[in-house]
């Protein structure tokens, strides 16, 4: 079978070896094709997540005139009518 003389004791061991790191190399290619698979299944499904959740959260969260919110709900800062340094001409 393909060339390979199985009864010759001097290279029994390394038809063997090729023969155990071809199965290995095999292995390892399918594993890698079914990581590859699933990671791009995650990406797809989680897509697909976030994109139901735009359209479910679009109505709630779109409120233009509440503009930027503080997370600690301390107290506003005015707005800066100048910005130092950049409109000022130095005397």
């Amino acid at each position: 079978m393909f060339g390979i003389d199985w009864s010759n004791s001097q290279t029994l061991w390394l038809n063997l070896t090729n023969l155990a790191l071809g199965i290995v190399t095999v292995l390892a290619v399918v594993i890698l094709c079914g990581a590859v698979a699933q990671e791009l299944l995650a990406r797809r499904r989680k897509a697909r997540e976030l994109a139901g959740m735009d359209e479910e959260m679009r109505h709630v969260l779109h409120v233009p005139e509440l503009g930027l919110t503080m997370a600690d709900g301390g107290e506003a800062m005015p707005a800066p009518t100048e910005r130092p340094g950049v409109d000022q001409k130095r005397s």
